[in-house]
């Protein structure tokens, strides 16, 4: 039999140890040799013994500030030994090593497709958005040491924030945690109407300080869309943005 499709550059990526390696620019295999985090329905094959048990968001406290905000990571733990292959509706796929310490990193939750599980996250609230928009006010932030597998519908820019930046908050990907992070109206960018015309663009992030951030060239719908609980007023009133606040103080 022969074909195109039986190119080497098609077949299995070696691996000389376990953890994560690209397959290919849209697919990650993971040599699994113990456990690793993956988001729920990424699994595209496996060869080996695993054993796959849903998370849901990541644990009680993880579970409640998604259902209050649309925001978060629906997960599961992989276990076992064996050759893992994941993707997500072939978006580009990159590895990232965090190092520990002070090397954290801030990710939309939409974008995360694998981590080890040495690796701490949890859900917080993006500095500066307050109640400007219903979507991206929380994302999930990353520290510890270990590796995690992000995804970018498109090939993403990387900016070096050294002046004034401004993204589209449903593009931008993840960005250095020690940024100062803001959200402005359209208007006030001079991003505005114009003779009864809009621009489509209703809300503008900033980002200062020193570090980078990661943009793709797509905009993701908003979680409130999608979901149908949003984070605009919801989480902000009654019983609910009280329950939201103290989750947040942890």
């Amino acid at each position: 039999m022969r074909s195109d499709l039986f190119n080497p550059s098609h077949a299995e990526a070696a691996t000389a140890q376990a953890g994560m390696t690209l397959q290919n620019s849209k697919m990650l295999k993971v040599a699994l040799n113990g456990e690793v985090i993956t988001r729920q329905g990424a699994m595209v094959a496996y060869q080996g013994q695993m054993d796959f048990q849903a998370l849901g968001a990541g644990g009680l406290g993880k579970f409640l500030k998604q259902q209050l905000t649309g925001e978060g990571i629906p997960l599961m733990k992989v276990s076992g030994r064996g050759d893992l292959f994941l993707a997500d509706l072939a978006s580009d796929v990159f590895v990232i090593d965090l190092e520990g310490g002070q090397d954290q990193l801030t990710i939309n939750g939409r974008n995360v497709l694998a981590f080890e599980p040495s690796l701490s996250w949890d859900l917080h609230r993006v500095q500066g958005a307050g109640m400007l928009s219903t979507s991206g006010l929380f994302n999930c932030l990353f520290s510890g040491r270990g590796r995690i597998a992000i995804t970018c519908k498109g090939t993403p820019v990387v900016l070096n924030v050294d002046q004034p930046t401004y993204a589209d908050p449903q593009a931008a990907v993840c960005w250095s945690a020690g940024l100062r992070t803001g959200f402005h109206r359209a208007d006030q960018l001079g991003l505005g109407t114009l003779l009864g015309r809009t621009t489509g663009e209703s809300y503008t992030m900033s980002f200062a300080g020193q570090g980078f951030v990661v943009v793709q060239p797509s905009e993701e719908l908003p979680a409130s869309l999608i979901s149908g609980t949003g984070s605009g007023d919801q989480a902000g009133g009654g019983a609910a943005g009280g329950l939201l606040g103290g989750l947040l103080g942890r």
